[in-house]
């Protein structure tokens, strides 16, 4: 060994060597993994519909049927339900002119490609497409003016197309914009994000980032903080990611893709910005409950009025679409968020299941949209079975099922 090396710290030559042989780092045990399981569809027939379980003194009744795959719903203080179609790209108008539970008319009154979220101020009807953001007058009759596009460059879709739209209690119009993939680092940042949008199309900017897809959110109606349903990353197998229960903060992260759950290390996307894992997770907001992975929540809203029964003062109720990438089904139901009195959520508990049959090898419905009516009763869209159903509350009686 010459003078020089004999003279180098150990250290520094035991590293050199290292790099010489281009040591690579160790390997990260990961598997990608998951099931495809889809339950045979059976149509809502009255028997069907009547053998839901739902809790004492409810009842669930068709509100609406027929429709061609009901998705979003936006209610008028008359009454008037405002309902999307995603696939024709359709606005119908849904009334119950006699106030008697059940819809007579149901009548086409817009159409542009992939209409889907709606949400009403006044008398205007907000719509959201893929890209674009539309604003039309309701009409005496309950017939929309013409479509007045507000805004034309939100991000290009991907895997979450699905635009929805809410006003909050700032009188503020917010724009849920869903990831483009399973889990990527995006290039737009205002993909993944839920946005806040000026009425009259001047701008707009991102509340919060690092949400997957939320579909469903809303405000708390004591706190007036914002709450919404965040869906898990697929393919991670039958029990993971879980879907989250977010508070929602103004300028906050949630950490997809690099922390799931709890905060869980994705190893698939490390961190953007360079940090470790445990800075970037220190950095964002972890979930405040976690529910059975792949249920697909979609709607989400708290309880306002003052129909149901005084424990269910300021819940939230939210819609479980229904797995489709696990072996043994979940979602398929409607459940309730309850909060305790700080504005807390303290635990999911379902409110209506029975949609899963024959030993959850069949269903007849897949929850979605949610509303609720002036008269404090809910209003549930089936968008695979054309059904809005109403959820009221009716006194006394024992629990169904």
């Amino acid at each position: 060994m010459s003078l020089l090396l004999r003279l180098l710290p150990a250290a520094l030559f035991t590293i050199g060597t290292a790099a010489a042989q281009n040591v690579p780092p160790p390997a990260t045990p990961f598997q990608m993994t998951g099931n495809i399981y889809l339950p045979n569809k059976l149509p809502a027939t009255d028997a069907r519909v009547a053998a839901l379980k739902v809790p004492a003194g409810f009842t669930i009744t068709k509100f609406a049927e027929g429709l061609d795959m009901p998705r979003m719903l936006a209610v008028m203080p008359n009454g008037d339900l405002y309902v999307s179609n995603r696939v024709k790209g359709t606005i119908t108008l849904v009334r119950d002119a006699n106030h008697d539970g059940k819809a007579e008319v149901m009548r086409q009154v817009a159409q542009k490609p992939h209409l889907h979220g709606v949400a009403l101020q006044g008398n205007k009807l907000y719509i959201s497409a893929i890209r674009e953001v539309y604003v039309a007058e309701v009409q005496p009759d309950g017939n929309l003016g013409a479509l007045k596009e507000l805004y034309h460059d939100l991000p290009d879709a991907g895997q979450h197309a699905n635009r929805t739209l809410r006003f909050g209690p700032d009188g503020k119009l917010y724009l849920s914009v869903g990831s483009t993939c399973n889990a990527c680092d995006e290039d737009n940042p205002e993909n993944a994000t839920l946005i806040q949008l000026n009425t009259d199309g001047s701008g707009r900017q991102v509340v919060a980032h690092g949400l997957r897809n939320t579909i469903g959110f809303d405000w708390h109606p004591a706190t007036k903080e914002l709450f919404g349903m965040d869906h898990g990353i697929d393919w991670l197998g039958d029990e993971t990611q879980q879907e989250e229960l977010n508070q929602i903060k103004p300028g906050a992260g949630y950490g997809w893709p690099s922390i799931i759950a709890d905060g869980q290390h994705y190893p698939a996307n490390k961190p953007k910005s360079g940090e470790s894992y445990e800075a970037f997770d220190a950095k964002n907001q972890r979930p405040l409950l976690l529910y059975k992975a792949h249920s697909a929540p979609l709607g989400l809203v708290f309880n306002k009025a003052t129909q149901f029964p005084k424990e269910y003062q300021n819940d939230a109720f939210v819609t479980m679409h229904g797995s489709w990438n696990r072996a043994q089904p979940s979602g398929y139901k409607l459940v309730r968020v309850h909060f305790n009195a700080q504005g807390q959520p303290e635990k999911f508990e379902d409110f209506i299941t029975g949609f899963l049959v024959d030993n959850d090898k069949s269903e007849f419905g897949r929850p979605c949209g949610l509303v609720q009516a002036p008269d404090g009763s809910l209003l549930m869209g089936d968008d695979d079975n054309g059904v809005i159903y109403r959820v009221a509350y009716t006194g006394g009686g024992k629990k169904k099922g």
